[in-house]
């Protein structure tokens, strides 16, 4: 199982129940592994005891959650990850690659 960094366990486990935080983890280690977007290749890959049609609800339920959003989840963790790696009014410039 992939090792997120402290930050992110921290923040995560704030913002979901334990259940969806381990179904979180065990999502990113899915697609860690297999390398592919798509609710068919990870319902197929998933590891969980449960009918290929059952994982595939499983997945659109939890992408759907309230709080799995830009504002909710990745954002702080992005300042988290700045504030630790940067200098406040240091100038960082992001490139298009």
């Amino acid at each position: 199982m992939t090792m997120l960094p402290v930050f992110y366990q921290t923040h995560l486990k704030t913002q979901f129940s334990l259940a969806n935080y381990i179904f979180l983890k065990i999502l990113i280690d899915v697609l860690q592994w297999i390398q592919q977007v798509s609710l068919e290749s990870l319902a197929t890959h998933l590891p969980i005891p449960i009918k290929f049609e059952s994982r595939g609800r499983k997945l659109q339920r939890f992408l759907s959650l309230p709080n799995l959003t830009l504002e909710k989840v990745w954002l702080p963790i992005v300042k988290v990850w700045l504030e630790e790696n940067f200098t406040p009014k240091e100038v960082i410039y992001l490139e298009d690659v």
